[in-house]
C-alpha cells in the first residue's frame, strides 16, 4: 500500500509527524550552527529552512487555489522562487526560526479548514502537473522528511515511517523512468524482489542494502549502508 492509498487524514498525520521531527532536528542547531552545510550543495542550513518555510507558504497558495477557484501558483516563476530562498538566507536566526513555525502553522491551518469536496479540485504543481489538492499531503510529507536528512545533525532515513520510504522510492524510480533516466540501474532491497529501471537494458549497476538505505542512495542523499553505491543516482526532482 502507498502513501497516497491511504486515508487522507492518515497521509496529513504523517505530514505532520514529518514537521514535528524536522521542527526538533531544527530546535537542537544553535544559531551559529545555522551557517553550516547541509547535504545539498551550495546551500547552507540558512537557505534550507528558507526553503522549507516558502515551500509551506507556496502549498498555502494551492490551498487557497483549491478553497476558491482562482488560480494562485506556488511561486511566480523559477527564478522568483531561488531569489527568496536567497533573501530569506540572509534574516537573522530568529527570523528564520519564525518564518519557519509561522507557515507551518498556516498550511496545517489552511489544511484544517479546507471544504471536504475541495480536495479534489484540480491545482498547479511547481512542476507543472495538475493534481487534486490532496496531492499537497505527499508533496509536504516528502520536503520535510528528507529535507530533516539535509539538515545535517542526526535526521535519518531510518526514521522515516515504512509507507514514505515505499512511496519515495516508487516516485523517485517514477520519475527517472519518465525522464528516461537510470537505465542499467538495478536496486535491490534485502527481502524484496530486486527492482530493474529500465526493462530490456543490461544492468551495469547494482544497488544493494536495507530500504532506508537505498532510498537514500536513490534520492541522492549518499552511499551510507549501501554496497554498489559508488556512483551517483540520477536526479529525480
Amino acid at each position: 500500500m502507498g502513501f497516497n492509498d491511504l486515508e487522507l487524514s492518515e497521509r496529513l498525520l504523517i505530514a505532520r509527524r514529518g514537521t514535528s521531527y524536522l521542527s526538533q532536528r531544527l530546535a537542537e542547531l544553535t544559531d551559529d550552527e545555522l551557517n553550516g552545510p547541509t547535504l545539498l550543495e551550495g546551500w547552507s542550513r540558512r537557505h534550507l529552512v528558507a526553503h522549507i518555510g516558502y515551500n509551506a507558504a507556496a502549498l498555502c497558495r494551492l490551498m487557497d487555489w483549491a478553497a476558491t477557484g482562482v488560480e494562485t501558483p506556488m511561486y511566480a516563476s523559477t527564478e522568483q522562487r531561488g531569489q527568496e530562498i536567497a533573501e530569506g538566507a540572509t534574516l537573522s536566526p530568529a527570523a528564520i526560526r519564525n518564518l519557519f513555525a509561522h507557515t507551518v502553522a498556516r498550511l496545517d491551518e489552511k489544511w484544517r479548514n479546507l471544504p471536504e469536496a475541495a480536495w479534489q479540485a484540480q491545482v498547479r504543481t511547481a512542476q507543472g502537473r495538475l493534481v487534486p489538492a490532496e496531492e499537497t499531503a505527499w508533496m509536504r510529507t516528502r520536503e520535510v522528511w528528507i529535507h530533516a536528512v539535509d539538515l545535517a545533525n542526526g535526521g535519518r532515513f531510518g526514521d522515516f515511517p515504512q509507507v514514505v520510504l515505499e512511496s519515495l522510492l516508487d516516485d523517485i524510480v517514477g520519475m527517472w523512468r519518465k525522464k528516461d533516466l537510470g537505465a542499467g540501474i538495478a536496486l535491490e532491497v534485502e527481502g524484496r524482489a530486486p527492482v530493474v529501471v529500465k526493462d530490456g537494458a543490461d544492468v551495469t549497476q547494482t544497488v544493494q542494502g536495507d530500504l532506508p538505505a537505498v532510498v537514500r542512495w536513490a534520492a541522492g542523499r549518499g552511499a551510507v549502508g549501501v554496497a554498489g553505491g559508488e556512483q551517483a543516482p540520477p536526479r529525480w526532482l
